[in-house]
């Protein structure tokens, strides 16, 4: 560990996660910049290209010894980073980047039930409360209010990406301990690269982006951002409860709300409001019943 206090090195899982929270709302914004020059599916397939070139790099001494058990991981991860990244950024053409990250961050309360569906993992009634606080969310998010509920092209794709970013978080967490870190991470992006290159053709992508420097600097920095991502959530998910990670996740579309903001989105009250609670309600679904009771209805002595 780093030469840092004792206090802080506890903490570190967590710093670290925070930090890239901030990291991954601000990729929102820089990836609807990217889309000016390039189709979306092969934007993410040089993304992550990008990402795993930048972990091999750094990982290089790590890199022998795969086993099955890794190579299967990477499989099945990078498949799922592909699906969700894939159909975010399809989804980033028509909604903003705000938006967006509100809708995408409707994984948090997805895991525990699908916790529920595939692992007999039973939800606890705050699961069910903040669900029902997301789902509010989502009715304001996607119209004005019951009575028009619009779900557009944009938003029922980045819902679908939700839910594979769902899995993703499953899986790390099903794998974490079990498995090398930087191999399977390294091997995770080069499966969602790989993937996302054999998808493109069958969705119509068959031209190569124009070359443009920006669209250089765009997927080098999202590289980066990217290796910087899977590999702090491979390892401080070892050591952060998955309910704490999960609370510390949410913080990530209010950080691309600010920063779409700074850069100009400006959204309606009422899709700030349906944000909130989505916010709010992705908080509510990994808080503790005892946590709930002794912190919100605990009596005056």
């Amino acid at each position: 560990m780093l030469n840092l206090p004792l206090s802080i090195q506890k903490k570190l899982p967590q710093l670290t996660l925070i930090l890239i929270t901030i990291i991954w709302g601000g990729s929102f914004i820089t990836v609807q910049y990217g889309l000016n020059f390039s189709s979306p599916i092969i934007f993410v397939g040089l993304r992550f290209t990008a990402a795993a070139i930048a972990v091999s790099l750094i990982s290089w001494k790590h890199l022998h010894s795969f086993n099955i058990k890794e190579v299967f991981a990477g499989f099945l991860i990078g498949s799922v980073i592909a699906i969700g990244y894939g159909t975010q950024t399809i989804g980033l053409q028509t909604i903003t980047s705000s938006e967006s990250a509100f809708l995408t961050a409707l994984y948090v309360p997805l895991v525990p039930i699908f916790m529920w569906i595939f692992f007999k993992h039973r939800p606890n009634i705050m699961t069910w409360l903040g669900v029902s606080c997301a789902f509010i969310g989502l009715v304001l998010l996607t119209g004005n209010g019951w009575n028009a509920v619009q779900l557009q092209f944009g938003q029922i794709i980045t819902l679908l990406g939700a839910i594979a970013i769902a899995f993703e978080i499953i899986l790390i967490g099903y794998y974490a301990g079990k498995v090398n870190i930087r191999r399977v991470t390294v091997l995770q992006l080069i499966f969602a690269s790989l993937l996302c290159f054999i998808i493109a053709p069958f969705v119509g992508e068959t031209q190569p982006p124009v070359f443009h420097w920006h669209l250089i600097a765009v997927i080098c920095g999202l590289g980066l951002a990217s290796a910087c991502i899977q590999l702090v959530m491979n390892w401080a998910q070892q050591y952060v409860d998955s309910s704490q990670a999960a609370i510390i996740y949410a913080a990530e579309p209010v950080w691309a709300a600010l920063i779409g903001r700074i850069a100009g989105e400006r959204l309606p009250i009422i899709t700030l409001i349906g944000g909130a609670l989505v916010v709010l309600g992705v908080i509510i679904s990994e808080l503790k019943f005892k946590f709930f009771k002794k912190y919100i209805f605990k009596k005056e002595p």
